[in-house]
């Protein structure tokens, strides 16, 4: 199987259900996003982390590529899919675990923080304002054809990515920047 299909070339891209939608299409421009936070969490994945926060982003990762296929598929969200393609409350809860477990590292807030830190925790950083720009197109989608855990879950993750910013840094030993 080649690579390229030629069928783009007019602008036009295939969803799941095999309808034709331009690549401007809200569907498209919402399951672009994640596949870029995704793209980001491989780069840093690449600057290097402690395993524990590894496992868990390429957990993430694996996640992220099952909501982009819940959103590049515009039938009835309540249907029956792959396993593989399953973005639940289990999946939601992990999130929410994960970040209790790695807040109790943490100082508590007291102000705002400025993006930053080494690379890995700046990454982190910007990954959170790809999934905050992620969960605002998939709003903008008929909500009538997205399952509501998949909203759930980019919500939480966006929450997480900022904890895993921050814990990046403390573990570094790199003092946060206040606002």
């Amino acid at each position: 199987m080649k690579i390229y299909t030629k069928t783009g070339d007019g602008g036009e891209t295939a969803l799941f259900d095999g309808t034709r939608v331009p690549k401007c299409d809200q569907r498209v421009t919402a399951y672009g996003d994640i596949d870029e936070l995704n793209a980001i969490l491989g780069s840093a994945l690449a600057y290097g982390m402690e395993d524990d926060l590894a496992a868990l982003v390429l957990q993430i990762q694996r996640d992220l590529f099952a909501v982009g296929a819940r959103l590049a598929d515009p039938r009835d969200p309540s249907r029956n899919r792959a396993q593989k393609t399953t973005i639940g409350e289990l999946e939601v809860r992990r999130l929410e675990d994960a970040i209790d477990r790695y807040e109790a590292e943490l100082s508590p807030l007291q102000s705002f923080l400025l993006p930053g830190g080494n690379r890995t925790a700046a990454t982190f950083h910007i990954a959170r304002s790809v999934c905050r720009r992620a969960e605002r197109n998939i709003v903008a989608i008929d909500s009538s054809s997205v399952p509501p855990e998949v909203l759930k879950y980019v919500n939480r993750l966006s929450d997480l990515l900022f904890v895993l910013a921050r814990v990046t840094n403390r573990r570094c030993e790199i003092p946060e920047q206040k606002w």
